[in-house]
């Protein structure tokens, strides 16, 4: 093991992440992008065809994505991977009280997956983990090599234009500890009392108190963030770098609404002229050049050609569709809910009926004709991801 790598391991040893409290309930909630069904839809246009699949969740921590990956996901088989030890046994410990059996956890680098795990993985969970490698882009491309034909990568890392603050703080600490820098204790004590010894208009303390003190609270959460001893963050051509070397095919940002030029430029037709003559990435490029303090992270899917994907935009084609609720839903039935990203969502009246005669077996043809609900509407509902489209 390099140092570095066992510098990381004795950091979550000692401050074992994230610190969310143990249940024997399963967990609360829900997150879409750890649903293979709700995520094979976001990124393909329809629903898998098989949900008995095998999911890596590849630097699990204590678990807590790991518990969630089972419970919604009930026909998967997970298995759970991680550099430390007591983050680990922490994870077992929650899998257990929550009921979540079909998981096995075992302890390697993610460098290390290619050669030591057997077999592929249609759906593989990468979250706040490969920035904290020595070598991200080894730990991408073993990952990658894991993935079956027609498999989902779900990752997750920082962003460094909206974390400025954080690497000024991770530097000012790591000046004032020296030679006990890796005294992960002594590095959190040092930033809580610069945060309360530093003036508050100093920019870092205003940042801390809007942005992230409510997460910093607990000493686990201070401890990633700010004594971390290996991080990466990215901007949009330093993460195509990355994705790049995957070998895999960019799917797109699982916050798609983020990554429009209208929500910034749409009041100047000029402006967005000029944007739509931009290739993809510089026009993601343009957007994080005008909004930097926004993206403190990114969150994506590649994936493993073959990926079919279907708009629906044929008449027919949708018409012989069968339809069935979106997984994460929550206040359903009414016609005031929650959608797949806790959003409000108001209901009209045909809407509702659509909705009430998806029982999975129905095909839109059928439904169109019991309710009188036309086209555009199921197509709306099916953009809007409250309902999961089907091929017969």
């Amino acid at each position: 093991m390099s140092d570095l790598r066992a510098a990381v391991a004795q950091l979550y040893n000692t401050y074992p992440f994230p610190p969310d409290p143990l249940s024997d309930a399963p967990p609360p909630g829900y997150n879409w992008r750890w649903t293979w069904v709700a995520a094979h839809s976001f990124c393909t246009g329809r629903a898998p065809d098989r949900e008995d699949i095998r999911i890596l969740d590849a630097g699990c921590g204590t678990g807590n994505g790991t518990d969630y990956l089972v419970h919604l996901n009930p026909q998967a088989q997970v298995t759970a991977i991680d550099l430390s030890e007591g983050a680990l046994n922490v994870a077992r410990e929650r899998c257990r009280r929550s009921g979540a059996t079909r998981v096995e956890f075992l302890q390697m680098p993610l460098e290390e997956a290619a050669t030591q795990l057997p077999g592929e993985f249609d759906l593989i969970n990468c979250v706040g983990v490969l920035h904290h490698l020595p070598n991200p882009i080894a730990g991408i491309q073993s990952l990658a090599q894991k993935l079956a034909p027609g498999g989902l990568f779900h990752i997750f890392v920082y962003g460094a234009l909206g974390r400025w603050e954080i690497q000024r703080m991770q530097g000012a600490i790591a000046l004032l500890q020296g030679e006990q820098r890796g005294d992960y204790r002594d590095g959190v004590a040092l930033g809580r009392e610069l945060f309360a010894t530093l003036p508050p208009n100093n920019p870092l303390v205003q940042r801390e108190q809007e942005r992230w003190a409510g997460e910093n609270q607990r000493d686990e959460c201070f401890a990633d963030m700010y004594v971390h001893p290996c991080e990466v963050d990215y901007t949009i051509p330093t993460l195509f770098e990355l994705i790049d070397a995957a070998g895999l095919e960019f799917v797109g940002f699982s916050n798609p609404q983020f990554w429009q030029l209208e929500r910034l430029l749409g009041n100047s037709p000029r402006l967005m002229e000029r944007a739509a003559a931009l290739g993809e990435r510089d026009r993601y490029q343009l957007i994080e050049n005008l909004d930097p303090k926004a993206v403190t992270h990114y969150e994506f899917f590649l994936a493993r050609p073959p990926l079919e994907r279907l708009d629906w935009s044929n008449d027919e084609a949708l018409l012989q569709a069968i339809p069935r609720l979106h997984p994460c839903l929550h206040g359903w039935p009414s016609r005031s809910l929650f959608n797949h990203d806790y959003e409000l969502v108001q209901l009209s009246e045909a809407e509702f009926a659509m909705l009430s005669a998806c029982d999975g077996v129905a095909r839109v043809g059928a439904i169109a004709s019991q309710t009188g609900i036309d086209l555009a509407t199921i197509r709306h509902l099916w953009q809007q991801q409250l309902i999961i489209l089907a091929t017969p």
